[in-house]
């Protein structure tokens, strides 16, 4: 049942529109970082009783047909629910009725999986409809010609940080419900989907190193029974555990777990893996045999280096358990967008796109130089006391300190060295100007003339100059991989976004086709004369989509797949 057809918005104004577009999240600002620090705190060690996996196991354990098509077209694409331009960009794209690559006419998909992180930068109702819902709505207002595709959805971290609520409420609707023109008819955070000519779809919910709770691993046990030697599986998974078990050892091993006890038994062969999280394009390639990791989160967010990529990788990786059961494979990078080339002089835009992107990060660090200024200097004039400037400047270091050491990971020896580093070169700043401060003549002047020429004159040059210290700084220890996620996100790049279409053909091969969107469009303009389908939101300049990976072709099922 389809919601009646909505009234089109004659303006971009919110109160037209039912949403508020929204500006790109700015990562390196003070509240932010703080406030998404104590998320995650918050989840690590409260995320258990937060977890709302297990009481899922009251709703229907659906498995959601789509295998009676001759041929079907789908989509993926995941990390979405950022700034509007981004987002609305790929949107729009995906809302298509269809889209041309290489002179090939690529049609919308009948399925759109979305593949986690669909909010940011934490989940909450109204961030859904104005990052998430309001856009696609937008992109999509109601079926064309009574086809109504549906719409699949994956929970990222960001998701995860209120308990699901918010994802459940939108997605996860007993009775079914719509984004736009796309029906949502899932009934838990993990699905099955059953594709044409034996192909399956199968998206488990299982955060960093969460393990499988007993409901999930039951209703993917019963699906399992319906899958037959040779079957072929598209496994959709939160994030891609096969390059980051340096940091998490154990990612990996729940989904090795899951390819082992539930798909391995059954005969079937997982061909395919796609998961979001990290916001690039990248495809590993087994080497010794057909399956593909691929990682594609270009919904929206921030543009995330490829550059630190391993050209090679051994999956189950090494530092995982998994390895002691499982035999490893070895994977090659076959595919990254942006290429590494590219992102490499990208991470070099930090000098002038972080004090841009991130103009309260930049109050700071004035603020903090002015601080450690007046507290330095000797003058008759002095404000602040020597046990003000140790509590300042310790809170400054300690900051620049931990800034390093812990949002990377696993804490080595190199993220202290690095850490330590950036926040002498910080005081060092302050002592340089200090020297020349006090040749200019503010600092003999009466109060609070010094306090407010420093304020208004020192602050924002200290400023501009702490925050090329700090680029440098994230440029430097991202060579040690080291805060490689700060240096692209303190930049907020937009571009090169894109998703996944899919199409398996009356002859049962899957063909993969990987959109790339080169730049999003910054312009647009209401469309209130559209047919109820079309987009209420259009760029005033058409957007230029490129093939940028494929046709990579899978072939069908109904062959014995190799043993695990």
């Amino acid at each position: 049942m389809t919601d009646p057809t909505p009234q089109r918005p004659k303006s971009l104004e919110p109160r037209e529109l039912g949403f508020t577009p929204q500006k790109p999240v700015p990562w390196l600002n003070p509240v932010q970082l703080a406030a998404t620090g104590v998320r995650v705190v918050l989840a690590e060690q409260f995320g258990v009783f937060l977890d709302k996996r297990e009481l899922q196991s009251a709703l229907p354990a659906r498995v959601h047909d789509h295998s009676k098509q001759g041929e079907l077209w789908f989509d993926f694409v995941a990390d979405l629910g950022d700034g509007f331009d981004a987002t609305y960009s790929v949107a729009y794209l995906l809302a298509q009725p269809r889209i041309e690559l290489d002179g090939q006419q690529l049609p919308r998909g009948e399925i759109l999986i979305m593949g986690g992180d669909q909010v940011y930068p934490t989940a909450s109702g109204e961030r859904y409809e104005d990052r998430c819902k309001g856009p696609y709505r937008s992109a999509l207002p109601c079926p064309d010609d009574g086809i109504q595709p549906t719409l699949y959805a994956l929970p990222g971290n960001h998701d995860w940080y209120d308990g699901l609520t918010a994802f459940l409420r939108l997605f996860a609707r007993r009775d079914g419900g719509q984004v736009g023109g796309w029906l949502t008819c899932q009934t838990r955070s993990y699905f099955a989907v059953q594709l044409p000519h034996r192909w399956w779809l199968l998206a488990i919910d299982a955060q960093g190193e969460a393990y499988l709770d007993d409901p999930q691993l039951e209703y993917f046990r019963e699906i399992a029974k319906s899958l037959k030697p040779g079957d072929r599986v598209i496994l959709c998974t939160p994030q891609p555990s096969w390059v980051q078990a340096e940091d998490a050892p154990r990612a990996y091993d729940t989904l090795d777990y899951f390819v082992r006890n539930v798909v391995a038994p059954t005969g079937a062969d997982v061909a395919l893996m796609l998961t979001g999280d990290l916001h690039h394009y990248a495809r590993y390639a087994q080497t010794d045999g057909e399956r593909q990791l691929i990682t594609s989160g270009g919904g929206g967010a921030y543009l995330y280096a490829t550059h630190r990529l391993p050209g090679r990788i051994t999956v189950p990786p090494k530092q995982s358990i998994a390895r002691k059961q499982s035999t490893s494979h070895p994977y090659q990078l076959a595919k990254a967008y942006p290429s590494k080339a590219r992102s490499r002089m990208l991470g070099w835009g930090v000098f002038r796109r972080m004090p841009i992107s991130n103009p309260a990060f930049l109050g700071l660090l004035g603020l903090l130089h002015t601080l450690l200024l007046l507290a330095l200097d000797n003058s008759e004039q002095r404000v602040l006391t020597l046990p003000v400037f140790i509590m300042v400047a310790l809170f400054f270091g300690l900051t620049m300190f931990f800034a390093a050491g812990l949002t990377a990971g696993a804490v080595k020896f190199k993220h202290y060295l690095l850490g330590t580093a950036n926040a002498i070169a910080q005081v060092a700043l302050t002592v340089g100007g200090l020297a020349i401060w006090r040749l200019l003549p503010f600092d003999r002047w009466e109060w609070p003339l010094p306090v407010l020429s420093a304020a208004l004159v020192y602050g924002p040059v200290a400023a501009v100059v702490a925050s090329q210290i700090v680029a440098l700084y994230l440029l430097v220890a991202s060579l040690l991989d080291v805060n490689v996620n700060e240096l692209f996100a303190g930049q907020s790049i937009e571009g090169y976004k894109g998703f996944i279409r899919l199409h398996i053909d009356p002859d049962g091969d899957l063909t993969l086709y990987v959109v790339g969107l080169d730049r999003v469009s910054h312009s647009w303009r209401a469309n209130p004369d559209g047919v109820p389908s079309a987009p209420w939101i259009e760029p005033r300049r058409p957007l230029r989509p490129r093939l940028v990976d494929g046709p990579l072709k899978f072939a069908r099922a109904g062959r014995t797949p190799p043993q695990p």
